[in-house]
């Protein structure tokens, strides 16, 4: 039974004769327990048996971005399930794309949680994707609950959200306008891994390129010189990348394969075609690193005589984190934390141990969620204030993290689910902070506002 924690009352430690307050680490950690953290974990505890199969069947039953056919079905059954949410399938023009909403009919904040269904060709759900899902489920649905249970006034909108993985399903809700239809602040979502828990994941920003290159056949052998090779102006881009990376900064990377290095031997290339892919710290960073990176196709079109096109495929920005989410985030987090750990087993059976408490530094915290990795999530950071902490789950076999095959085996244990609903306490914790403190939304947007502007 869920307890109102206002009219809750602590015994606090006795005062010895020195006036020192003597405590153990139990009782400060209770202490600071925040108001809500109760009524949510009892809460999603008491969903989780519900929550475990569902779980489980978009694990067990991978599909590739745009073609989650079976997740969007089994997660929009469950919500129609739940008392006051409304639940729109297939939004958007996309056919996974859904939109979950519970509104008070109170004027209040909207907070929103992003679903991801998609897995990885051949290897599944190697990056964890059914736990994210889990996880903004689960949290949805204990933020609201608990507007329910104290009559709250907000919105919670839960989106679930296609092809993460180089599809960028959340941009084409953002081109839609689905975030701005319903009055979106707040954007929540969370990622496995095997390192460290953390609040603060900065991602990089990520273009894909297809490049091409066309020439002019001849007899490579009787007469080259009436031809114009495309496959040599490829090479020498690619060459000039590579030469370029001496200059680069260490977070710059800069990758490539040749997708079309021409027909036969004999002949004078013709057509040749990569594809090219650029990270990099940040937008703006990315932006000058494009222009030197494009400066070397255009070097072996100069070089070669060729004509060189360039095809943007696909472009995630990089996630800036919110802190003021993030410290509601690790206040909500940390208590929850198992003194004793909780039995975590790689996949080869060694213990490792149990989730960390996150540094309450948020410089540290910010270091820790570094990622080298991209995600479409980027793109909501730059569009409202976010969050997207990232949390452990024990290694695959051989120590494998995300997009090894190891790690979706991980992704699909018991273990990894229930540290999934950790984080969707802390998540729905970070919501109902939103929902309930007078003026935090106003200060978290200004935060939001300074971070788009470079941290002035």
């Amino acid at each position: 039974m869920a307890t109102d924690s206002s009219t809750q009352t602590e015994t606090l430690p006795e005062i010895d004769e020195d006036d020192f307050v003597i405590i153990t680490h139990q009782e400060a950690n209770a202490l600071r327990r925040p108001r809500f953290l109760n009524d949510i974990s009892d809460y999603i505890d008491s969903i989780a048996e519900e929550l475990w199969p569902i779980n489980k069947k978009i694990h067990d039953k991978p599909e590739l971005g745009y073609g989650e056919v079976i997740a969007h079905y089994t997660l929009t059954a469950y919500m129609k399930t739940q008392p006051g949410w409304t639940v729109t399938r297939s939004a958007y023009g996309m056919k996974t794309a859904w939109v979950a909403v519970y509104d008070t009919g109170r004027r209040g904040p909207c907070v929103s949680f992003n679903v991801e269904m998609d897995a990885l060709p051949a290897i599944g759900h190697a990056c964890g994707h059914n736990l994210i899902a889990t996880a903004s489920l689960a949290g949805a649905l204990a933020t609201a609950h608990l507007l329910s249970l104290y009559s709250l006034p907000g919105r919670v909108v839960l989106f679930g959200t296609p092809a993460e993985e180089g599809g960028g399903g959340k941009i084409r809700l953002l081109a839609a306008g689905a975030y701005k239809d319903h009055g979106v602040d707040i954007s929540l979502i969370s990622h496995p891994g095997t390192i460290g828990d953390c609040a603060l994941t900065h991602t990089t920003a990520y273009i894909r390129m297809k490049v091409e290159y066309f020439g002019r056949e001849a007899h490579a052998a009787a007469e080259p010189w009436m031809g114009v090779n495309a496959l040599d102006a490829l090479i020498t881009a690619y060459n000039g990348i590579s030469v370029l990376r001496q200059q680069t900064m260490p977070s710059d990377v800069i990758q490539g394969h040749i997708t079309d290095g021409g027909a036969r031997p004999n002949i004078i290339h013709a057509y040749a075609a990569g594809v090219f892919v650029v990270r990099a710290a940040t937008q703006r960073r990315l932006e000058e690193l494009l222009v030197k990176v494009m400066g070397c196709f255009d070097a072996g079109a100069m070089a070669t005589g060729a004509k060189v096109k360039v095809t943007r495929l696909m472009a995630y920005k990089d996630h800036v984190p919110n802190r003021l989410l993030g410290r509601s985030y690790v206040r909500y987090f940390n208590p929850l934390v198992p003194e004793e750990g909780d039995g975590g087993r790689d996949g080869d059976g060694n213990e490792v141990g149990g989730p960390k408490k996150i540094p309450e530094d948020q410089d540290v915290d910010e270091m820790r969620g570094q990622s080298g990795a991209s995600s479409d999530q980027g793109d909501i950071a730059h569009a409202m204030p976010s969050i997207m902490p990232g949390f452990e789950i024990p290694p695959g076999p051989g120590g494998a993290g995300p997009h090894n095959p190891g790690f979706a085996e991980s992704a699909g244990t018991r273990l990894a689910f229930e540290r999934s609903l950790r984080v969707a306490k802390a998540l729905a914790g970070t919501a109902v902070d939103v929902l309930t403190v007078d003026g935090l939304l106003e200060e978290v947007k200004k935060e939001w506002r300074r971070s788009m502007n470079g941290g002035k």
